[in-house]
Parts: structure tokens; C-alpha cells; sequence
């Protein structure tokens, strides 16, 4: 069967990168890691096309070609995935969907004619037996997790890979907490299942040799560390062992807070080469910290901890939430005032949202606190849930935090203090073309067209006289500047 795999696009978003990557020429940070995968779990002679519409348009005469088209896609990208569902419907293709959206949604989609649901290594193969013998089912669910040592390598010969910043990689699924407003424990529960090294080693062969590639790859786990002695004592003894003599491929991950309080992880992870980690701050606040059960956060000094991981060489990309219950008057005064001093340049701020099947989500629902449905978006300005402290009061607090923390003052204030913290890891990553166009790009967008003209050339300079050997660190910091500037602008209504 002809099979096209369709991406629904990404709304403009602080995690969509969209105006940074402009700088590099690319269109998207990363190819969609699970509609790859599961091309490999599709028969080899059947056909596959890929569209991913964060990259290119999803044409009337791919949707022709197809017999079969699959979509996989989050919550946020509710509104494009509506939109290609409609558009195969009225083409009488036959549409299978799957992913996160539909795990959760999957009754708000009636016109999909198969909903392979949950994990695809369990869902899938049931799905592709029934139609083998001509009778599939509308819907596939999993009451079981999947085992991970059975995941193939993804087809990256069906992405246009050049069009990417990034590529992923998936070592484990699921998360040891239980945070009240993620739903990752309701997706891929409590017990953290991981790949093997060997498999591992596979992937990033597939990448380094096969694709050539030596960008950044982000292991897309919900939560790195979440089995600690797998990965001291398989995984990243295996990863330093790849690492030598290779140039290039810096790691990317998400990982809790209490990564901080373990030297030996953090040294491993340094010399593996991970550079940069997500991490779920959410609020400086004890109080709400409680209410959303983050309990790895509280009793301990956050801004130390984040500090003790730039010293070490791992840029932290932190996570901040708005409308907790418990959150006082002040508390947009409060972020501010941690993000500035924390020196966390991408900070990813958004209002709580209580998506399906989360703890949040029931206790609201409860409460008869919830409204409308939620639009997956932290950057939109939006929210499902009916704060305590009023929905008009957190919007424009919200937007007040925005408004101080990208800032060129703000902002180039931020990288400084970043700066003075961080120790750059000693990987040789070389520098191509794109960097050097981005690089003299940068200087005409910032440093003539730019409101931040003052601010880019003191860092410029501050980062030459102080540290030469992060001037390269401080360029694309400010080009990630550019990008949240402009998202921040949109969201409150100042472009």
C-alpha cells in the first residue's frame, strides 16, 4: 500500500524555534521521531512518503498517490491535524491516527477511520494483522506497556534531513513522579523502560555515518535520569566510548531538577557530551511546588542547583508555570526575579493548563474549574483552567513576566549572567556555512536593523575582552533572543 505519513504543523511557539532557525536556513528544529518509527514497523514493500508540514506543504497530489495516510500529532497541533484529517476525508483515503492527540482525544475524532492508540509497538502490529486479513477494527488501545528493546531504528531516508537543527532519539519512556499538571505518567506510566546501549549505538550510527550528520541530537526522553544505575552503568559508559574521536553531535535532554545532586551523573553526562538539559522548574514558590506535587523541587536551593549544572557545562532550559492555586499576588514579580538571577536564558513561561487524564485535569474537573478545551500551547496566551486568582489578573501578569525577561535589557542581562556561570563543555563541534551566514546575519538583524543594537554590541564585546571562548555561545544566545522576543511580542499583541 502507498503510505503516506503526514506531521500537522506547529503553531509559532517558543519551543518552535522558528525565527533562530531562519538564522541557520532550516525549517524546523526536528523530523517527527515517531511517524519514523513507525515507518520501520510498516511492511518493507509497501511504499512511504513522508510530509511534514512544519517543513513542507502537504500537496493535493501526495494525498492522491496515497492508499494509506497516517497521522501523528500533540495536542498543540489540534488545528492542522483537523485540517488534513478534512482534507483526506473529502479525498475518501483511508486515515489511520495515532500519537498523543489522539491518545486523548480519540472520541473528538470520528471521521478517522483507525485510531491505533497508545505505544505503536503493541498497537501497530494488531492494527497491520487486521488489515492483512481485511477486517481492521476503528480503534486500538494497549492495557500493557511496550517493551523498548523491540523499537527499530526510525527511516530517516524519508525526512529531508538538511531542513533540520536537530535529530532525536528516544532511550526510555516514562517518568518516576507524579506531577499534578503532566501527563506523560498517563501516557507512559510510573516505571521508566529503557533501550539497550546497543541499540543506542545503532541510532547514533545511523545518524554519525549513515546521515552524515553532526548537529545536535536531543534524546526526547520525558526524563533522562529516571533510571539512574541503567544509565551509569550501561548507557553512558557506552555513549563516552562512542564519543572519542568524533566531532560534532552534541546532546541535548530533559531531565528533573535532582540531576544537580549527583556529581558523579553530572560528570558522566559532561564527558558523554551533553550540553544542554529541560528541566521542569515550574515556580520558585514552596507552596505550589507542593500543590502540584513536584516534590523533587522542594527543600532544596534551586538556584544553586541550576547553577551547580552551568559550571559543569550544561546549559539549563528551564520550564516556568503561572496559576497555581497557592500562587500570591507577587508571584510573576517572584519569576522574574528567579529567572534574571538564575542566568537561564531559555526560559519556557506559560500559563497551567490541565491537560487530559492528568491528576490536574480530574481534580478541576471536579472542582467545576475547567473551560473550553486546552490548546496544548503555553505561548498562546491561553488556558483551560479557571484560576483562583482570576483569569484576567494571571493573563496580564503572565504578560508582564514576558514582557520583563525578553526585554533586550532583560534578556542580554540574562546571557551575562549565564555567562559568568557556565564552563563550555570541550567538544570540537566544527563551524559551517550556516554558522557563518547566521553569524553575519545576526550582526545585520541585531546588531543594525534590531531595537537591541545596544545590548547585542556590549555583549558582543563584553564576551571578546572577558571569554573569546564563548563568543560563539553568546552569538547564538542572542539569536535565541531574537526568536523569544518575537513569539513574546506576538503574545502580547506588541508586533
Amino acid at each position: 500500500m502507498n503510505t503516506l505519513l503526514v506531521y500537522p504543523e506547529f503553531p509559532n511557539t517558543f519551543w518552535s524555534f522558528k525565527y533562530a532557525l531562519q538564522f541557520v536556513g532550516k525549517k524546523a528544529s526536528s523530523p517527527p521521531l515517531g511517524l519514523l518509527t513507525v515507518a520501520s514497523m510498516l511492511p518493507v514493500d509497501w511504499p512511504k512518503r513522508l510530509i511534514d508540514m512544519n517543513v513542507e506543504p502537504l500537496t493535493d497530489e501526495a494525498i492522491t498517490w496515497a492508499d494509506l495516510i497516517m497521522i501523528s500529532a500533540m495536542v498543540v497541533q489540534r488545528s492542522s491535524a483537523q485540517e488534513v484529517i478534512r482534507r483526506c476525508q473529502q479525498a475518501r483515503k483511508r486515515i489511520v491516527a495515532g500519537g498523543p492527540l489522539f491518545s486523548a482525544e480519540w472520541s473528538q475524532f470520528p471521521e478517522v477511520d483507525h485510531l491505533v492508540l497508545g505505544e505503536g509497538e503493541i498497537t501497530l502490529p494488531q492494527f497491520l494483522d487486521d488489515l492483512e486479513k481485511g477486517h481492521p477494527q476503528p480503534l486500538y488501545q494497549a492495557n500493557v506497556y511496550a517493551d523498548l528493546s523491540t523499537t527499530p531504528v526510525p527511516a530517516w531516508k524519508l525526512a529531508k534531513i538538511s531542513a533540520y537543527e536537530s535529530l532525536s532519539l528516544q532511550y526510555s519512556r516514562g517518568c518516576p513522579y507524579t506531577c499534578e499538571f503532566c501527563n506523560v505518567t498517563a501516557l507512559f506510566g510510573h516505571r521508566p523502560r529503557t533501550k539497550n546501549a546497543d541499540q543506542i549505538i545503532s541510532e547514533l550510527d545511523a545518524m554519525y555515518y549513515g546521515l552524515g550528520w553532526r548537529r545536535n541530537i536531543f534524546f526526547v526522553d520525558d526524563n533522562f535520569i529516571g533510571n539512574r544505575r541503567h544509565l551509569k552503568e550501561e548507557i553512558l559508559p557506552a555513549l563516552i566510548a562512542w564519543r572519542k574521536g568524533k566531532v560534532g553531535c552534541p546532546f541535548i535532554t530533559e531531565a528533573s531538577i535532582n540531576l544537580a545532586d549527583d556529581p558523579e551523573l553530572i560528570a558522566m553526562m559532561r564527558e558523554a557530551g551533553f550540553v544542554s538539559v529541560f528541566v521542569g522548574i515550574e515556580t520558585p514558590l514552596e507552596e505550589s511546588l507542593s500543590e502540584c506535587h513536584k516534590s523533587h523541587n522542594l527543600r532544596r536551593d534551586l538556584l544553586a542547583s541550576v547553577r551547580r549544572l552551568q559550571r559543569a557545562g550544561i546549559q539549563v532550559m528551564g520550564g516556568f508555570i503561572v496559576g497555581f492555586d497557592h500562587d500570591p499576588p507577587n508571584v510573576f514579580e517572584r519569576q522574574v526575579e528567579f529567572i534574571q538571577s538564575s542566568g537561564i536564558v531559555t526560559a519556557m513561561v506559560g500559563m497551567l493548563q490541565a491537560p487530559y487524564g492528568t491528576p490536574l485535569y480530574e481534580r478541576l474537573a471536579t472542582e467545576g474549574r475547567l473551560q473550553a478545551e486546552i490548546s496544548g500551547d503555553n505561548t498562546d496566551g491561553s488556558t483551560n483552567i479557571i484560576p483562583k486568582m482570576g483569569l484576567s489578573q494571571l493573563r496580564d501578569g503572565y504578560q508582564r513576566v514576558l514582557q520583563e525577561i525578553y526585554s533586550p535589557r532583560g534578556f542580554y542581562e540574562r546571557v551575562r549572567n549565564f555567562l559568568d556561570q557556565y564552563e563550555p563543555p570541550q567538544i570540537s563541534i566544527p563551524i559551517k556555512g550556516d554558522e557563518i551566514r547566521a553569524f553575519f546575519k545576526a550582526i545585520w538583524e541585531l546588531g543594525i536593523k534590531g531595537k537591541e543594537r545596544r545590548e547585542f554590541w556590549s555583549l558582543l564585546l563584553h564576551s571578546l575582552i572577558k571569554y573569546p571562548q564563548k563568543f560563539v555561545h553568546a552569538i547564538t544566545l542572542a539569536i535565541y533572543g531574537f526568536h523569544f522576543r518575537r513569539v513574546s511580542e506576538g503574545i502580547n499583541g506588541t508586533k
